[in-house]
């Protein structure tokens, strides 16, 4: 049974062992590590690779803006889960721009914490609601998501179907009952969509779909 590895970079030493304390409910998971801003964080990468990195949005000395940025040029497949008290819109839609797989507000329950790293490591992304109405709400409001979509670009139905049943959050293997795939035939199709769509995971993938209309369609 694999163990979903875990780095906490936050700068408070209270919450960081509340955290703990979540993940140590769950069996399945480990904290292999601890940073109290980026520069640390970024220490603690030269010597472990987490499944997924929780990540607070201020921080000392480098936060996690500057962290993200340095990840993602450093260890661009780093799956990180942001966890901050920050729920503006514009904050939200930057980090994901930025290639953030998840984005939760530091009064998420133990459960969704736990739900989304599940999310992050299996499926590589995490749709929380408050994301997902902030996605919702520019679409009706016809303001741009900001992220650099390849445009003119033609989906099959297949391609379609796979992005809609994403944004309904099944899971891989879930999908592919759905549709009547093979787990590795659905990940090698989201994969093909990454490139194709010029988006950095899929997180790109969901608002993408939220964006051109493919998620309620």
């Amino acid at each position: 049974m694999a163990i979903i590895s875990c780095i906490i970079a936050d700068d408070h030493e209270i919450f960081r062992q509340g955290i703990r304390n979540v993940l140590n409910r769950d069996h399945k998971l480990k904290c292999i590590g601890e940073a109290e801003n980026g520069v640390a964080l970024l220490q603690l990468l030269q010597q472990h690779k987490p499944d997924v990195i929780l990540l607070d949005m201020k921080m000392p000395e480098m936060d996690g803006v500057q962290a993200t940025a340095k990840i993602k040029e450093l260890y661009p497949t780093a799956k990180i889960l942001v966890l901050t008290m920050y729920d503006e819109e514009e904050m939200i839609l930057h980090m994901l721009d930025m290639g953030v797989n998840g984005y939760l507000v530091k009064t998420a329950s133990p459960a969704e914490i736990l739900r989304a790293i599940h999310k992050v490591y299996e499926d590589d992304f995490y749709l929380s609601d408050l994301v997902g109405k902030l996605m919702l709400k520019s679409r009706q409001q016809k303001n741009d998501i900001p992220l650099s979509h390849k445009k003119n670009v033609v989906l099959n139905d297949k391609e379609k179907e796979i992005l809609r049943l994403m944004c309904k959050e099944l899971t891989t293997t879930e999908i592919g009952n759905a549709i009547h795939l093979s787990p590795r035939t659905v990940e090698g199709i989201r994969s093909t969509l990454i490139d194709k769509l010029e988006v950095r995971n899929s997180t790109g993938l969901i608002i993408y779909a939220v964006k051109n209309g493919i998620a309620d369609a």
